[in-house]
């Protein structure tokens, strides 16, 4: 029998320690159903200083911004409102619904930044509020200004987005994007500018880029700065740079389980070994004839180069055109950085937990897991993520026959001291064939039984519940937050909803 393929999760120490708490997890799955997503609203507040650890490094000033979209928990919000200084942290809303959220939770409009498509509603909201507006065309920053003017408003700050940068003298061409005013037309939009100079005060330039190449985000970078050197030029005051998020996250704990898979994953669809997957499912690559087709369309879940790290190897990047380190030049110019990690910042912060229903044999061997949830809770295949549950028993399995003991805080099929294992396909709850949790066979340690929970780790960050209905009338997820005191103290909860920082976290301000 060959060796089981694992992809175990990387697991920090808070994470691995509640995934190592069976009596807590079984009786908050049994009292408020499956699915159920729970977060940690303290580890967002370390993941805020790792990325300030890097501001202070390169002597940097600036905010990091957290990227509500990445989930819609209120207790993260909260948490983030409490983390100081409150001149360093705040929010970057996407929608009217968020940028009330964010208000609601205690963030003032000087901590916030409004981007994302703007209906009137929305830009009315946030002229009212005098948060900063990442406006995206001359049209909005037109309609923007018209608002301030109707209303009688203060100025709003803005920061244009920019995009479609090229570098002179090198071969980086960042892609396209549906967001913001190309690089090359930024002459007329600070000619928009000076002419709503009375409704909107320009604060920066802005730019969000979908890739993870840290030469076109340079590029763009470079970009920006070149724009903020004509805005000076002409009398404008701008202040920062916001490069938008995308830092990324290194989900596994042992990247050669990556390699490995992905590379027996190619030789299984070209016959060479037994299938990996339900029905020949290739993540975008098929064989044709023997020869390999396609490009593997998978999130890279084995990223060393990740978060906080990615930044500083950013900022240590040689701006294309201007020659110099691109932290150097912030530095020089008394520009602040702004972030907008969303990803990354939710790092370790939460978990999704199912219970298993049914555990079953096809007549062609295959074993099929149904759970209490399905694959609109559980985002990580439609988002291009493959990563291992993490087996929780409802009763202590017999050590010595393949895997890590239960309750030891280390991920089924992590590999240590691992044997044959047990492959199973993950179903979802919903009358669709359609509904796999995954379609890669999953290895772990143990087979799983009726009452057992799988714990899907790091969901937090877009997996839990951006994609969540109620389809076919099955209830989706409730969220709770948990905490401890200290490193060792017993773990509480409460709704989501119900957590607010004056009951738990120190002071952060």
């Amino acid at each position: 029998m060959s060796e089981p393929l694992y992809l175990a999760p990387r697991l920090e120490p808070r994470l691995a320690s509640l995934l190592d708490s069976p009596a807590f997890l079984h009786p908050l799955v049994t009292a408020l159903g499956s699915p159920l997503n729970l977060v940690l609203p303290d580890q967002i507040a370390d993941n805020v200083r790792a990325f300030r650890a890097v501001y202070a490094r390169h002597r940097l000033g600036g905010r990091v911004l957290y990227a509500h979209k990445a989930n819609r928990s209120s207790a993260l919000l909260r948490r983030l409102a409490a983390t100081g200084p409150a001149a360093a942290v705040g929010v970057d809303v996407a929608s009217l619904g968020e940028l009330q959220h964010a208000l609601g939770a205690g963030l003032t409009p000087d901590r916030i930044v409004a981007t994302g498509p703007k209906d009137p509603d929305y830009l009315w909201l946030a002229a009212r509020t005098g948060v900063t507006v990442a406006v995206d065309s001359p049209a909005e920053l037109t309609s923007l200004a018209r608002l301030v003017e109707r209303f009688g408003l203060p100025r709003v700050p803005v920061l244009p987005r920019l995009s479609d940068f090229a570098a002179p003298g090198t071969r980086v061409l960042t892609r396209r994007s549906r967001f913001g005013t190309p690089a090359a037309d930024a002459g007329p939009l600070l000619d928009l500018v000076e002419k709503h100079g009375d409704s909107v005060d320009l604060t920066g330039v802005s730019y969000h880029l979908d890739t993870m190449g840290l030469a076109e985000k340079a590029a763009a970078l470079d970009g920006c700065l070149r724009v903020l050197d004509e805005a000076r030029r002409r009398g404008l005051r701008p202040r920062c740079v916001d490069v938008g998020g995308g830092f990324g996250v290194d989900y596994l704990a042992d990247g050669a389980q990556w390699e490995r898979y992905t590379t027996e994953l190619t030789r299984a669809l070209l016959g060479r070994r037994p299938p990996l997957t339900w029905e020949g499912h290739g993540y975008g690559l098929r064989g044709e004839n023997g020869t390999l087709r396609g490009t593997l369309s998978v999130y890279p879940a084995h990223r060393p180069v990740a978060g906080p790290r990615y930044l500083d190897e950013l900022l240590a990047q040689t701006a294309p055109s201007l020659g110099r380190p691109l932290a150097t030049l912030l530095l020089e110019n008394l520009y602040d950085l702004h972030t907008e990690p969303g990803r990354a910042l939710t790092d370790q912060c939460g978990l999704t937990l199912a219970r298993v229903l049914e555990v079953r044999v096809t007549a062609a061997g295959e074993r099929l897991v149904r759970l209490a949830a399905n694959a609109r809770d559980i985002g990580l295949e439609d988002h291009g993520l493959l990563l291992d549950p993490v087996l929780v028993p409802a009763a202590p399995r017999p050590e010595g026959n393949g895997g890590p003991p239960a309750g030891s805080g280390v991920a089924a099929g992590s590999g240590a001291g691992a044997g044959a294992g047990v492959g199973v396909y993950l179903l979802g709850n919903l009358c669709l064939e359609s509904d796999l949790i995954t379609r890669r066979l999953v290895h772990l340690a143990h087979e799983p039984r009726p009452g057992d929970l799988l714990a899907f780790a790091n969901t937090a960050g877009y997996f839990m519940d951006f994609t969540a209905d109620h389809a076919l009338h099955q209830p989706i997820a409730r969220k709770v937050a948990v905490h401890r005191e200290g490193d060792t103290g017993p773990w509480s909860w409460c709704l989501d909803e119900q957590y607010w920082p004056h009951l738990t976290a120190g002071d952060d301000a």
